[in-house]
């Protein structure tokens, strides 16, 4: 007997008995095979965040410093517009030599000069008045004085003229005021100098304040730095950094701090320098890129023994200061523990380190808010 013309009916007892089990057993092998398929998976995606570090040691504190800055005039200054309109004349470029008392620009002020002839008006106004009650108040009290007008009338002429030459004053204060506005729309050259930048051109309106103009009046260069919060302590006024340019290759200035701000910059998180160039030349530009270089050795040197590890590795929280110390065995990965530190002073690479560190160790130097106690790191060289 046949089931289908093309396969033939089986009767073999054992066949049957095979075809159960092997029924029973795929899905349990098809899972041990999909078990040890994803463990492989999850083994290939473990990924291990990479981590910088630096290698604490004693060191010298780095004491040969280099920064960047710009060179300015000694005497650099902003020439503005001191109330707003258009402006009609613009007499100066970038690098023209001025003269004291130049006219650099001026402003078409139609709205000041139609207020200065209003105030004119005004005050002649005033003064025809303030006659007329004058002449009145003499005759009154020639009147008065041969008995012809009473008290009361010759009283009345004086509060009459009074009242003019008070008008009077108001009308001249307004007048001078109002030509001071004009004025305001004049920039004239304060001293001899260079005009180290203009904004602005002909025909442009511009508001009270606008600054037209830079004028570079003083022959004296010095240079502006900008320095981080870690080194503002050891610059003091009469520091003697050595100065070099990009553009003038060979050349070694030196340079005499002259102001050093107790306060951040508006814009950055550093303290602005003024370094004044002792035996600057007229190669120096004002806006050249410059590089400050200091000794900050000649003031308390950082001690042989000293461990010092960057700001940036040094966390807080509410049982104090810690770092991230990472132990490793193969120089490629790890093992990050969190680590009590007690810091000392700030010294020119960073904290100095009075406990809870030891010379040689591994000290993550950047993520602290995201590191974890214990967890495994792919070290990355900083």
């Amino acid at each position: 007997m046949k089931i289908h013309d093309d396969v033939p009916y089986v009767t073999n007892p054992l066949f049957y008995r095979f075809m159960k089990h092997t029924i029973y057993l795929l899905p349990l092998a098809l899972t041990l095979i999909l078990g040890a398929c994803q463990g492989k998976e999850e083994a290939k995606q473990e990924v291990l965040r990479p981590v910088k570090y630096q290698v604490a040691g004693a060191g010298d504190g780095e004491r040969i410093r280099t920064f960047s800055g710009i060179a300015k005039a000694g005497n650099e200054i902003e020439l503005s517009f001191r109330s707003g309109g258009i402006i009609e004349v613009a007499n100066v470029e970038t690098g023209q030599q001025v003269k004291k008392g130049a006219l650099i620009a001026r402003l078409d002020n139609v709205e000041a000069s139609l207020a200065y002839e209003k105030s004119v008006s005004a005050l002649n106004g005033a003064e025809s008045a303030m006659t007329t009650s004058q002449q009145e108040l003499e005759r009154i009290k020639s009147l008065y004085e041969q008995e012809s007008v009473s008290l009361s009338d010759y009283e009345q002429a004086k509060n009459a003229y009074q009242n003019a030459l008070a008008q009077f004053e108001s009308a001249q204060r307004n007048r001078s005021l109002q030509q001071t506005q004009i004025d305001y729309g004049y920039i004239y050259a304060p001293s001899d100098g260079v005009i180290a930048d203009t904004e602005g051109s002909v025909n442009e309106r511009v508001s009270a304040g606008h600054v037209f103009a830079i004028l570079n009046a003083g022959e004296q260069m010095k240079v502006e730095v900008d320095l981080p919060e870690n080194v503002i302590n050891q610059i003091t006024v009469g520091m003697e950094p050595t100065i070099t340019f990009s553009a003038l290759s060979g050349q070694t200035f030196q340079g005499n701090v002259i102001e050093v701000s107790p306060v951040t910059s508006q814009n950055t998180a550093t303290y602005p320098i003024d370094v004044e160039i002792t035996d600057a030349t007229e190669a120096i530009k004002s806006g050249m890129a410059a590089r400050v270089t200091f000794d900050l050795g000649n003031g308390e040197e950082q001690q042989s023994n000293q461990l010092v590890i960057p700001i940036k590795a040094v966390g807080e929280d509410g049982n104090g200061n810690f770092v991230f110390i990472i132990e490793s065995e193969d120089g490629e990965t790890g093992q990050v523990k969190k680590q009590p530190v007690e810091i000392g002073p700030i010294a020119t690479g960073g904290f100095v380190i009075n406990s809870g560190l030891e010379e040689g160790q591994l000290v993550a130097t950047a993520g602290l808010q995201t590191l974890l106690d214990g967890q495994k790191v792919r070290l990355q060289q900083p």
